[in-house]
């Protein structure tokens, strides 16, 4: 082998595009940056846009609705409540309530309240005060020998606006 005769390996080295070489070269002209104003600028993405056709966004009906105020709870497998109480994270023979539930990091944060869903098993006998739970997971601690407190969460009434009548 002589020193002539050295050659990257076949693919490792890409073939450069040589812009403005021409019409035949596909990137002659604009080189491949379209025409003038706004989309011969860099960064410009006009999205949504179908060349003027309707876009599809605006083809489809607008549906459903999302309530401003509504609640969102942090969700509680009775799995991961039986996981917590083995590795010793809640106490099993005091009461289990939320601020227990978060400051032995079962749950991140409470948000709205802590909802109890039945995925999983439960064997210890506890007694759990949360702000909701499902029917099936109410059954299932009241068969191992627990008890379910629900809180009530207390609702502010809705104050409106008196409308008052022109004269």
């Amino acid at each position: 082998m002589k020193l002539n005769e050295l050659r990257p390996v076949k693919g490792s080295r890409k073939k450069q595009i040589r812009r403005g070489r021409g019409i035949g070269s596909g990137k002659g002209k604009t080189s491949g940056k379209g025409g003038k104003g706004q989309t011969a600028r860099t960064g410009v993405a006009i999205n949504g846009f179908e060349g003027g056709q309707m876009p599809l966004y605006r083809r489809l009906p607008k549906r459903g609705f999302t309530k401003p105020n509504r609640k969102e709870y942090a969700e509680l497998t009775l799995a991961k409540l039986q996981y917590a109480i083995d590795e010793g994270l809640v106490d099993a023979k005091k009461t289990i309530d939320e601020a227990a539930l978060v400051a032995g990091k079962v749950v991140r944060r409470k948000l709205d309240g802590i909802r109890l869903l039945a995925k999983g098993e439960l064997s210890a006998k506890v007694q759990v005060s949360v702000t909701g739970a499902t029917e099936a997971a109410k059954a299932a601690i009241e068969k191992a020998g627990g008890k379910l407190d629900l809180i009530v969460i207390e609702r502010k009434p809705v104050v409106r606006k008196k409308q008052y009548k022109k004269a």
